[in-house]
C-alpha cells in the first residue's frame, strides 16, 4: 500500500447521475492500493444508490454532519478529494487538518482550503465526465486516465434485490423502462416520441413498458402524455418508489431508455441494456455524458441542425426517431428470447 494513503474520503454532493459516474474513482484507487478504505460523502437523495457500491467501505450522509470539521478529525481520514466543489466542506477539511485536501483549482476558495489542487476544465475538456474525475488524482501522484472501455468494470455497483419488483415483473418476460422526464438535469425526447415507442411495441405482447419518474413528474406526464399512460402495454409506478427500489427496479428490468439522467446511468453501471438519448450539443453530448456500460448504447444527430437553444423544443432530440429506438429495444428482446426458448416472440413487422 502506497505510505501517504490510507484511508481517503470522497465527497460528491451534487445529482445522483455525477455520483454515479464518481463511482470509478473508488474503484481504481481500491485496484491500485489493496487494502485502502474509501469512504464516500454524498447527499442522503444519492446514499442508497453508494451504498451498492461494493468499493466504497462507507457512506456518509451530508444532512447528517453537524459538525465536519469534528467528524473529519475523528475519522483520521488522510486524504479528502472533492469530486464536485463544496465550500463549507473544504473549510471544515482544512480546520480538522487532513493531509491531502485535493480540489479543483477553478473554484478560488479552494485556493486556500485545498493543498492539492487539480487545474483542468470540465467546460473546456473533450473526456468525458467519468474520465474528468481522474484528474483529481493527479496532485496526488496518480497519473491515468482510463480507456472508455475500462470504467464498466470499476463501478462496482450492484442492484439490491426486492421480491415486490420480482412479483411485479414476473407477469411479462420482458420489461422495458421508459424514462422521459430528466428532473430539468439534461435535453428531454419528446413524450410523443415515447407514446410511439410504446404504440409501436404493442404487437409485442411478451413486452411490457413502465414509466418511471418522480412524483412531479407522474403529474407532467399525466398532462402531457395521457394517449401514453391509456395504451395497454403501458404501466406507471412514477412516484412510487424511493432511491433504494428504483435502483431495484432498474437492476432488474431487461433494458431501459433515458435521455442524460440520473437513472440512465444507474441503469447502464448496473449492466443492463442501456439506450441514452443525447443532442450534438457540446458539454451535453454523448462525449461527455454517454452512457458507460457493458450493454450500454447510445443515440446522437451527428450534427446539431439547429434552433436548439430551447431545451423543450430541441430539434437534435426531436431527430432522433422512434423507428431508431424501437429497433435497439427489439434487438434486446430477440437476445432474450434467444436465451429463453420457451418464450416464442411474436414476429411482426415494425411499421416504417
Amino acid at each position: 500500500m502506497h505510505p501517504s494513503y490510507s484511508h481517503i474520503l470522497i465527497c460528491r454532493t451534487d445529482n445522483i447521475g455525477d455520483v454515479v459516474l464518481t463511482l470509478p474513482l473508488a474503484g481504481y484507487l481500491k485496484s491500485l492500493y489493496p487494502g485502502i478504505r474509501i469512504d464516500f460523502l454524498c447527499s442522503a437523495y444519492a446514499a442508497s444508490v453508494v451504498s451498492n457500491c461494493r468499493f466504497v467501505d462507507q457512506v456518509i450522509v451530508l444532512e447528517t454532519l453537524e459538525d465536519p470539521a469534528a467528524y473529519f478529525a475523528r475519522e483520521s481520514f488522510d486524504t479528502i478529494i472533492f469530486a464536485f466543489p463544496h465550500r463549507r466542506l473544504a473549510l471544515a477539511a482544512r480546520k480538522a487538518g487532513v493531509k491531502n485536501r485535493v480540489g479543483n483549482s477553478h473554484r478560488l476558495f479552494h485556493w486556500f482550503t485545498c493543498n492539492k489542487l487539480a487545474h483542468f476544465s470540465r467546460a473546456r475538456s473533450a473526456l468525458h465526465e467519468a474520465q474528468l474525475n481522474f484528474a483529481l488524482l493527479r496532485p496526488m501522484g496518480i497519473h491515468y486516465t482510463p480507456p472508455l472501455a475500462a470504467i464498466p468494470a470499476l463501478f462496482g455497483l450492484s442492484a439490491p434485490r426486492q421480491v415486490a419488483i420480482d412479483a411485479l415483473f414476473s407477469a411479462a418476460p420482458f420489461n422495458l423502462i421508459l424514462h422521459p422526464k430528466s428532473n430539468g438535469s439534461g435535453r428531454e425526447w419528446p413524450l410523443g416520441h415515447y407514446t410511439q415507442v410504446a404504440q409501436r411495441l404493442l404487437p409485442y405482447p411478451n413486452i411490457c413498458v413502465w414509466i418511471t419518474g418522480s412524483a412531479a413528474e407522474a403529474i407532467a406526464i399525466a398532462q402531457e402524455a395521457a394517449p401514453l399512460l391509456a395504451l395497454p402495454n403501458v404501466q406507471s409506478v412514477c412516484g412510487k418508489f424511493d432511491l433504494e427500489s428504483l435502483t431495484a427496479l432498474i437492476g432488474a428490468c431487461d433494458g431501459l431508455v433515458a435521455s442524460g439522467t440520473g437513472p440512465l446511468h444507474m441503469s447502464a453501471a448496473l449492466g443492463r441494456p442501456t439506450l441514452g438519448l443525447f443532442p450534438p450539443a457540446k458539454s451535453i453530448n454523448p462525449a461527455r455524458w454517454g452512457t458507460l456500460g457493458e450493454q450500454g448504447q447510445t443515440l446522437c444527430l451527428v450534427k446539431c441542425g439547429g434552433g436548439c437553444h430551447d431545451g423543450a423544443t430541441c430539434a437534435c432530440m426531436r431527430g432522433i426517431t422512434p423507428e431508431q429506438v424501437v429497433a435497439v429495444i427489439l434487438e434486446w428482446n430477440r437476445k432474450k428470447m434467444d436465451t429463453a426458448p420457451e418464450h416464442a416472440l411474436v414476429d411482426v413487422q415494425v411499421a416504417g
